[in-house]
């Protein structure tokens, strides 16, 4: 199993070239980064989508632009995974998310791992043009229109909701076919069957999702869709060292531990914290 870290980096918190070093320095897998384009201030949903949650806390608003903060952490290490965790595809342009995850992979020698999600801020969707009751459907039509913008000569896509006329996109992503797709969401019925049909992994969070529960329905709606559950990744976000034992019985692939969105002592302490803990270094 293979260890990971999230962060939201902020215009507060450390830079993400400082701790895009301090992470491959300590031998960590990967590195991800959250994303929003900006919260309404009228807070109408609850952190999450979750009623009763607490305050939503201000590094949701100061988020940096998360494809331009991965290609500064691409920039100063050679071996470190850069994830986005998650992207909101939804509410973005496909063929210009199509293009940064193309030009990220490029100029880092094929090392991004590309997490997606339906979002939960609705007022968020909604300044984007799109309703919550869409974001499914939108989604996945964004997400097989880039797959074809990654692999064919000349792209197209012609879907219920969008439509790409033929269309030359370069650069295509190092990795074949593409970078791997994960998942980040809850595993129902719904879900499964979306990744069944065009992801590669699937990305729980530890801290809330049932991943004990649910591993066995997801590698079997991948198998039903005729595919290899052993070339589908699962990996478990906001994990506990002491859950580590835990989900390596279940099989599961990578676990991706939180940073706070702090200056760099308040990170690099608790780096060290989780490296010692972990074994790593």
């Amino acid at each position: 199993m293979w260890f990971g870290l999230s962060i939201f980096v902020t215009d507060k918190s450390i830079r993400p070239d400082e701790i895009a070093v301090e992470a491959e320095a300590r031998g960590f897998h990967s590195l991800w980064f959250p994303e929003h384009s900006h919260i309404p201030s009228s807070r109408e949903t609850p952190w999450g989508g979750v009623e009763g949650a607490p305050p939503l806390p201000e590094m949701y608003w100061r988020t940096l632009d998360q494809f331009v903060a991965l290609t500064a952490a691409a920039m100063v290490t050679k071996d470190l995974r850069l994830g986005t965790g998650i992207t909101l595809i939804a509410q973005r342009d496909p063929i210009w998310t199509a293009k940064e995850v193309a030009t990220l992979d490029h100029l880092s020698g094929g090392r991004v791992l590309f997490g997606i999600g339906y979002g939960w801020n609705k007022e968020e969707m909604a300044h984007h043009g799109v309703t919550y009751g869409q974001r499914r459907a939108l989604l996945r039509e964004k997400v097989l229109m880039m797959k074809s913008l990654w692999t064919d000569e000349e792209a197209s896509f012609q879907g219920e909701h969008l439509k790409l006329e033929p269309s030359w996109a370069w650069p295509k992503p190092a990795q074949q076919p593409h970078p791997p797709i994960i998942m980040g969401a809850e595993a129902g019925p719904k879900t499964i069957a979306d990744m069944a049909e065009f992801c590669d992994g699937w990305m729980p969070l530890a801290t809330r999702h049932d991943v004990a529960g649910r591993v066995q329905a997801v590698r079997e709606g991948v198998a039903a869709a005729g595919r290899d559950p052993a070339t589908f990744q699962i990996i478990a976000s906001t994990v506990k060292p002491e859950q580590v034992e835990m989900l390596r019985d279940l099989g599961v692939d990578g676990a991706i531990f939180g940073l706070p969105s702090k200056g760099r002592d308040e990170v690099l302490a608790r780096l060290d914290q989780l490296t010692e803990a972990l074994g790593l270094g």
